[in-house]
C-alpha cells in the first residue's frame, strides 16, 4: 500500500510540475513534443508492439503496406500471409529476411524492404522535481541517469541530494542477466531506486543507472532551513545531505562584528506537537573546534542574538562611539569644524 500511494503522489506531482512550468514558463515539452538525448543506436533498434514499419515488395505494389507490431509482438497484417512475422526483439533486417521467405512461396525471388516508420512500443522517460526543466525524453537507446539529467538543464539550487527513480515498465528486450527485470511489475510492489546526487557527481558507477522506457525520475526539493538575527544576509537556506550550523551561516554571509557567538540559538519544531524546542549552542567554541558542529534538520530557525552594548565582543566599539561622539558635540557647540579627511 506504501509503494502504491508512492506512486499516486508522484504522479500528483508530475501533474502539478507539468501544469506550472506551461502556465509560467512554457517550457514543459507537451506529449506530443517529446524529446529525445540523441539518435544514436536507432540503426539497432529492436521492434516492440505499437511500432509502424513500411513493408515494401518490389514490382507487387499491391503487396506494399504499413504494418504495425501487435501486442503480441507480430506483424499479421501483410497481403496474403497467413502466418505472422515474429517481430518483437528484432531488427527491421532481421524482420525483412522473415517477410522475403513467406513470401517466395508466391513469388520468384522477391525483393522485400522494411523500414521503420514511427518507434511507439517505448514510452518516454519523465524527468521533474528541481531541474532546469522539466522534460519527457523519447527512450531511442539505452540511456544512463547522468545524460537525462543533461538533457534536463541540470539540478537547481532546491535539490535536496537524493534521486528518486520510479520503474513503470518491465525491460522489452532484456540481454543476460536482466532475466529478473524483463519480469512483470507488480503493482503492490513497483521498484524504486534511490541515488544521491553527490555520489553522481563523484563518478559512482552505482549512481549512474540506466533508465527504462516509461521511469519517473524525480529530483527532490529541499526543504528550508531559516537564518536570521545578527548576520550578514538573513534568508532562508536550502536543505543540503548532512547540512551544519556551520555551513548555513556561511551560506548567509557569516555573522556580523555584534554578533554574540557563543549563543546562538537554534528553534526546533518537536515531531508531532506544535510546540519548539530552544537549543542553545556556543558557535565561538565551535570555531575553534572545541565543540562538533551541530547538523540542522528542515525548517529549523537559527537565530544569532547580538552581544550586549558592554559585552567584551562590543566594549571597544561602544567606547570608540561615546568618545568620538561626545568630541564631535563639544566642537559643534564651540563652532569649530571637525575634519573629515586629513590630506598630507
Amino acid at each position: 500500500m506504501k509503494r502504491i500511494l508512492l506512486l499516486a503522489i508522484i504522479c500528483f506531482s508530475l501533474a502539478a510540475v507539468s501544469v506550472a512550468q506551461e502556465q509560467n514558463q512554457g517550457s514543459f515539452q507537451g506529449p506530443n513534443q517529446v524529446g529525445s538525448v540523441d539518435n544514436q543506436g536507432i540503426r539497432n533498434y529492436l521492434l516492440g508492439p505499437g511500432d509502424l514499419v513500411d513493408v515494401r515488395v518490389f514490382g507487387q505494389p499491391d503487396l506494399n503496406a504499413i504494418a504495425e507490431v501487435d501486442s503480441e509482438g507480430n506483424i499479421s497484417s501483410l497481403p496474403f500471409l497467413e502466418s505472422p512475422i515474429r517481430a518483437r526483439c528484432r531488427t527491421e533486417k532481421d524482420v525483412q529476411k522473415d517477410i522475403a521467405a513467406a513470401y517466395a512461396k508466391y513469388l520468384k525471388s522477391p525483393q522485400i524492404s522494411v523500414r521503420i516508420t514511427e518507434r511507439k512500443s517505448r514510452p518516454p522517460a519523465t524527468v521533474f522535481g528541481a531541474v532546469r526543466q522539466a522534460t519527457r525524453v523519447q527512450m531511442q537507446r539505452k540511456v544512463r541517469l547522468n545524460e537525462l539529467m543533461a538533457a534536463s538543464g541540470g539540478f537547481t539550487e532546491r535539490a535536496a541530494g537524493t534521486i528518486q527513480i520510479l520503474h513503470t515498465e518491465p525491460v522489452m528486450c532484456p540481454e543476460p542477466g536482466e532475466e529478473a527485470e524483463a519480469q512483470a511489475i507488480d503493482g503492490t510492489k513497483i521498484p524504486l531506486q534511490i541515488v544521491k546526487i553527490s555520489e553522481l557527481r563523484a563518478g559512482k558507477p552505482e549512481a549512474n543507472p540506466m533508465i527504462r522506457p516509461g521511469d519517473y525520475i524525480l529530483v527532490t526539493e529541499a526543504e528550508p532551513v531559516y537564518v536570521t538575527g545578527s548576520v550578514n544576509s538573513p534568508q532562508g537556506v536550502f536543505m543540503r545531505d548532512q547540512l551544519t550550523l556551520g555551513r548555513a551561516i556561511a551560506m548567509v554571509g557569516g555573522t556580523r562584528k555584534e554578533a554574540k557567538l557563543s549563543d546562538i540559538r537554534i528553534y526546533r519544531q518537536k515531531p508531532g506537537s506544535a510546540d519548539q524546542e530552544m537549543i542553545r549552542v556556543d558557535y565561538a567554541a565551535i570555531k575553534k573546534n572545541k565543540q562538533a558542529d551541530i547538523l540542522l534538520q528542515a525548517y529549523d530557525i537559527v537565530e544569532v542574538p547580538e552581544a550586549g552594548m558592554f559585552s567584551a565582543s562590543r566594549i571597544g566599539s561602544t567606547l570608540l562611539g561615546t568618545i568620538t561622539g561626545g568630541l564631535s558635540s563639544a566642537m559643534q557647540s564651540t563652532g569649530q569644524i571637525i575634519p573629515t579627511r586629513i590630506l598630507y
